[in-house]
């Protein structure tokens, strides 16, 4: 799922200067939003990605419209990044996913309030993360692993509590994921 799929309302641009622009909003908003909450200032992402606001309304009509455009490259994101991670070790490829997984939670929680959680967007996106993450949670266990008991379900709850937990230091946050995963990891003896 890309930002241009169907479950959105924002279309990538197909001239090439102009999808420069809505990537690096993107990526300037995703900033922004980490930083400052749902709040921040549209002003503050224009300027953080070089370009004027008008830009930014041009390919964003709508705080909602660029908060959902985050949102979904941050999914399609995680969706390529399993794919990718199809050659790795099967515990070394769930773990690879999940701490970018943390990474894209931590971002998500900025902007997580302002989405619509029945939105057929939202359903889809979560739908794809499952999609994603099961078969890399399925292959470790299948490989000895991880844990048999454990659900996907049980996973993302995890990573969830540690990436929606309050000004924590990025080293911390990694730390406590690491203790996570032991949890996960199938123990050997």
């Amino acid at each position: 799922m890309a930002p241009e799929d169907s479950t959105t309302r924002v279309r990538r641009p197909q001239r090439a200067d102009a999808r420069r622009n809505f990537d690096t909003l993107l990526e300037a908003a995703r900033e922004v939003f980490a930083r400052d909450g749902a709040a921040a200032s549209l002003e503050e992402v224009a300027r953080r990605a070089g370009v004027n606001i008008a830009t930014l309304y041009r390919n964003f009509p709508t705080r909602q419209h660029l908060f959902e455009a985050v949102y979904l490259d941050e999914v399609a994101a995680l969706s390529e990044k399993a794919a990718e991670l199809e050659d790795l070790d099967p515990w070394e490829a769930l773990a690879t996913w999940l701490r970018q997984f943390v990474s894209y939670a931590t971002t998500k929680k900025a902007i997580f309030d302002a989405l619509n959680h029945q939105d057929p967007m939202f359903v889809a996106a979560r739908e794809l993360i499952h999609t994603a993450g099961e078969p890399l949670l399925a292959r470790a266990q299948d490989a000895g692993s991880a844990r048999e008991d454990v659900s996907f379900d049980d996973v993302l709850f995890l990573v969830r509590g540690i990436s929606g937990a309050d000004a924590v230091e990025p080293a911390q946050r990694d730390r406590v994921l690491g203790m996570a995963l032991d949890g996960v990891r199938k123990q050997k003896g």
